[in-house]
């Protein structure tokens, strides 16, 4: 495998990653549908232990076997699958090196009280993602969140062992808890922070939300407005939030959310692609949908990220 012109540019950004890590990187940019482009598509399922199984699966029952999203990732072509440690560990011998994985190292569930605080469980190791044969793990931090300064200092030290084995860090960086009001979680201004505090954290990969136009903290209000920043269309939102990661020199994805229908979804994707975004990280829009019409949606999917649609 010779890696494109594209992906060179786009690993000559990490200068201070070791061999492992870009070929890693490497790996994920040149698998599927999309490999070389510098575009990707990653199926994510961590929502079972975020939501509970029968709100993920019961529309789709084929989706409670972790066989069944290895699958969908390698027929649709995509470039990465992300999971749990179990999900990954059920399928691991089964699909070994047939798809780039990520492991999910830390999650949160839909049974802590609302006076808990914002916060993810580490349920995994940089061991276990070696041992799995992952290109990368996954960490979700929660910025605005009162607990948010444990969840750094936990996936610095994390992704320091992870670079030293080799292995790709992918931030999830979702802003929400004490700090946050509900429409401030979407909103550009924390959304394009959350994105520059995962890039200072060292992700290689940044996952955030699509965002709206609405800006919640009043100090940067006064600088969006007197410089006039475009925020106004969704392509312009994720330019602002490319921008914020280190002027593009990482590869952000951004999150597909909650089930909607499919025109939504790559109305989405097209405001990614124009912005400049490299791609999406989309769960419950693919694997709640029957798998004829997941594969279809995925497949225009690849289409607009090559601009033929």
């Amino acid at each position: 495998m010779r890696a494109t012109k594209t992906v060179q540019k786009i690993l000559s950004n990490y200068e201070g990653e070791t061999p492992g890590v870009k070929g890693n990187l490497c790996r994920m940019l040149m698998q599927g549908k999309l490999g070389g482009t510098g575009k990707m598509i990653i199926l994510p399922v961590d929502q079972g232990f975020e939501h509970g199984p029968a709100r993920n699966y019961a529309m789709n029952p084929a989706a409670y076997d972790p066989h069944y999203h290895y699958q969908l990732a390698i027929d649709a072509g995509l470039n990465a699958y992300a999971a749990p440690l179990g999900a990954l560990e059920a399928g691991a011998d089964t699909f070994a090196g047939q798809i780039p994985t990520i492991l999910k190292v830390n999650s949160a569930n839909s049974l802590m009280s609302d006076t808990a605080g914002k916060n993810q469980a580490v349920t995994a190791s940089v061991d276990d993602a070696l041992r799995l044969g992952c290109s990368a793990i996954g960490f979700t931090i929660y910025p605005g969140s009162d607990r948010q300064l444990d969840m750094f200092e936990e996936i610095v030290e994390m992704r320091k062992e992870a670079a030293a084995k080799g292995v790709a860090t992918v931030i999830w960086s979702y802003p929400r808890g004490e700090a946050i009001s509900k429409d401030g979680e979407t909103a550009i201004d924390v959304a394009a922070y959350a994105a520059q505090i995962a890039a200072l954290l060292g992700a290689h990969i940044i996952k955030i939300k699509l965002s709206t136009d609405h800006l919640m903290l009043p100090e940067a209000k006064k600088v969006y407005e007197k410089e006039k920043i475009d925020v106004a269309t969704q392509a312009a939102r994720v330019k602002h939030c490319m921008d914020a990661s280190f002027a593009g020199r990482r590869i952000v994805v951004f999150s597909g959310g909650a089930a909607k229908g499919a025109d939504a979804v790559y109305d989405d994707a097209r405001a990614i692609r124009d912005g400049g975004g490299n791609g999406s990280i989309i769960g419950r829009n693919s694997f709640q949908r029957k798998r004829e019409d997941a594969l279809a949606m995925l497949s225009k999917l690849v289409d607009i990220y090559k601009g033929k649609a």
